[in-house]
């Protein structure tokens, strides 16, 4: 880090330094019940990473849980996004720049940047449909790590009161409900890393927290990432109500071509396109009351801007460069409203609920760009969406048995204005999603799962009513709103004193792969896919002080009826991670993990495929009385694997004009070690 850099760091160290030196007093200092359960500061607790809440009469099939993520503090992490990797079988990368949303790999999909697995925050949907860059679009840097106390996640389509994006699976971050233990942290790292992060309990009902973060990355082009989270959350009664800000800047560092790497010309972290990178904000304020007579509502407001400039071909445009610019402007409005209850004397409860969601996007573009100036526009347009969704659910139980029937019914509308009136329109559809799940419960530690359901997710709205390709101006074919998919797991699960198993076999079927292209501007349409596969999950505690966790997911992944070009690219065949935390002595911890993502095809016919890639991180905390010191060690073996790994054609300079098919591969991040001291606060 130079002179420079380190001035931006001196005031905020100072700052840690001035809380250090104050006075102790335990009265200043509020601990809530959460807090004490998870440990603080001072007490010499393990922090177990991904605690697995107990699930044996509980859930309806062995692919899903809950994870107490606000009791394990010492989770190496490089990216805000690996926290959700904390979900079995589930791996986030990036092909980019930091601040854009990561790459998701779950069940034999490349989700991309989250077109099939769904992840709300308090009951308020992340993912954004009809995005400037990718359906479904999930960006989760908005998050503050620490204020996530719990992660309850749900894979396959068989559950009645989840709905778009979640035909691969879903998952629910739950905040702090009441104010955690106040801190302050400063953390510093190589490549100019630094983080300043911190929660202030105001009284026993409201809390605020500020994470400012900055980094330049290892690569030849600094990223100068510039990145801000503020949040308050107050509850009152049964309510709840959180504000959230977030905004962030940053170069990309975007995948590049293996043949220029190979013959000398480019480094291995180096860049084609100096001027690539994007900036976004994203401001929500929501309320939710739940109450003790099985009432859950939930009003939500956001406001999101984005704006992308990327270059993934070079120069096929021999004069201008291929970079272009997505951008987009929208407001977000909605809600939604469930209710239990359990008629007395009977083997039946019953759920209702009801969701609603209305997106306008004033302005939704894509632009070519040289340097980020505008050359010309593929195409701009506005769009209302709006879709409403009702659900119910009959769960019953009689001895060992339990088991539900469930439906759900979605509607959705859109209108879209686009600067070719041939892309202009309107459309509406529908989708009914029936769901059956069963448990049998053989012994005490030991229940056996069937389940089946019909999930989706939806399509872009422009791609539902567009007649011409936007570039090309070639006769096109609207899309429907919805892809729908069915899919079906047989499961078990064992639980006894410290160990807890589960493993499931499953099956996934895609009508389509309908995806709208915002790269390209226009819809992409393959055939129907159908995946199999097979998950484990293992956490053991052998002895007080250690804690095991292995989770394993093998793929088969194949388009239906396409002889000879059925592989799915970026299929990942394979997923393990794993993980080790210690108590070494009382007042210190230590946690390694590990992930090793296996071989994906990257072109139809399966004749290139992507290589094997492991990640191992590790991360030490010391605790003394007033303070605890840690060092994170990143790719701990220093490994020169890709993180993601595409298959396309581009064109260097001097290249033919048609350019070359080759591997573009983004790396992942040489070893890089980071210090950080935390106080209460």
């Amino acid at each position: 880090m130079n002179a420079v850099k380190l001035k931006v760091w001196v005031v905020p160290l100072a700052w840690l330094m001035s809380l250090l030196f104050q006075p102790a007093d335990a009265a200043d200092i509020p601990v809530s019940t959460a807090d004490e359960q998870a440990g603080a500061y001072m007490l010499d607790t393990v922090y177990v990473w991904g605690r697995r809440e107990e699930g044996i009469g509980e859930v309806v099939s062995a692919s899903e849980g809950t994870v107490s993520f606000g009791e394990f503090a010492d989770r190496p992490l490089l990216r805000t996004g690996e926290i959700a990797e904390v979900i079995p079988g589930l791996a986030v990368t990036q092909h980019s720049g930091t601040g854009k949303a990561n790459q998701y790999f779950l069940r034999g999909f490349n989700l991309d940047h989250g077109t099939d697995f769904s992840i709300s925050l308090d009951g308020v949907p992340l993912n954004l449909r009809t995005n400037a860059h990718g359906q479904g679009y999930l960006d989760l840097n908005l998050l503050i790590p620490e204020l996530v106390e719990t992660i309850q996640y749900r894979k396959g389509p068989y559950f009645a009161a989840v709905g778009d994006f979640s035909a691969a699976g879903s998952a629910s971050f739950i905040s702090f409900a009441q104010p955690p233990a106040g801190f302050a942290a400063l953390t510093l790292g190589e490549h100019d890393y630094g983080r300043l992060s911190g929660v202030k309990p105001l009284d026993e009902a409201t809390y605020v927290a500020l994470d400012l973060t900055t980094s330049n990355g290892p690569w030849q082009r600094s990223e100068a990432l510039r990145k801000g989270n503020f949040l308050i959350h107050h509850t009152t009664g049964d309510w709840a109500f959180t504000g959230l800000a977030y905004s962030a800047k940053w170069n990309s560092t975007d995948q590049i071509p293996l043949r220029a790497v190979q013959d000398g010309s480019l480094s291995y972290l180096g860049f084609i396109d100096p001027t690539d990178g994007g900036e976004t904000s994203r401001f929500l304020v929501s309320a939710r009351m739940q109450d003790d007579d099985g009432l859950d509502a939930v009003l939500y407001a956001q406001k999101y801007r984005l704006k992308l400039w990327s270059n993934f071909t070079y120069f096929l445009d021999p004069d201008h460069g291929d970079q272009f610019e997505q951008a987009e402007d929208r407001w977000i409005a909605g809600g939604s409203i469930s209710k239990k209850w359990a008629p007395g004397n009977s083997i039946w409860n019953y759920q209702v609920g009801a969701e609603t969601r209305y997106d306008r996007i004033g302005k939704i573009g894509l632009y070519r760009t040289q340097a980020r100036q505008i050359l010309s526009t593929d195409r701009e347009d506005r769009v209302h969406q709006g879709s409403a969704g009702v659900w119910t659910s009959a769960d019953w139980k009689l001895n060992d048995w339990r088991g539900s029937l469930g439906l759900r019914l979605d509607e959705m509308g859109v209108n879209v204005s686009s600067s070719n009136p041939l892309n202009s329109g309107t459309s509406w559809q529908g989708i009914v999603s029936p769901k059956i799940t069963l448990a049998y419960r053989a012994a005490s530690s030991l229940e056996f799962y069937a389940d089946i359901g019909r999930g989706y997710h939806s399509n872009d709205a422009r791609g539902a009513v567009a007649t011409v390709a936007p570039v090309s101006g070639e006769p096109i074919s609207p899309v429907n709103l919805y892809v729908p998919a069915w899919g079906g797991e047989l499961g078990a699960r064992w639980e006894q004193n410290s160990l807890t198993a589960s493993t499931s076999l499953w099956m996934l079927k895609l009508d389509s792969e309908l995806v709208y292209s915002g790269d390209g501007g226009d819809t992409e349409s393959t055939n129907a896919t159908t995946r199999v596969g097979a998950e484990f999950l293992l956490n053991w505690t052998p002895v007080h002080g250690i804690n095991l966790e292995l989770s394993a997911a093998s793929t088969h992944a194949r388009y239906d009826d396409a002889p000879g070009a059925e592989r799915i690219p970026n299929a990942i065949e394979y997923v393990v991670t794993g993980g080790v935390t210690a108590a070494l002595t009382p007042k210190s911890t230590a946690e390694i993990t590990l992930r090793r993502l296996g071989p994906a095809p990257l072109i139809e016919d399966g004749s290139v495929s992507s290589k094997p890639s492991t990640l191992t991180n590790l991360l030490y905390r010391y605790r003394f009385d007033r303070l605890s010191l840690t060092l994170e060690v990143l790719n701990v073996f220093d490994r020169r694997d890709d993180d993601i790994t595409y298959y396309y054609t581009s064109r260097l300079p001097g290249e033919a004009d048609a350019g070359v098919d080759d591997i573009h591969f983004h790396p992942m991040e040489p070893r890089t070690f980071r210090v950080g001291v935390k106080v209460p606060w």
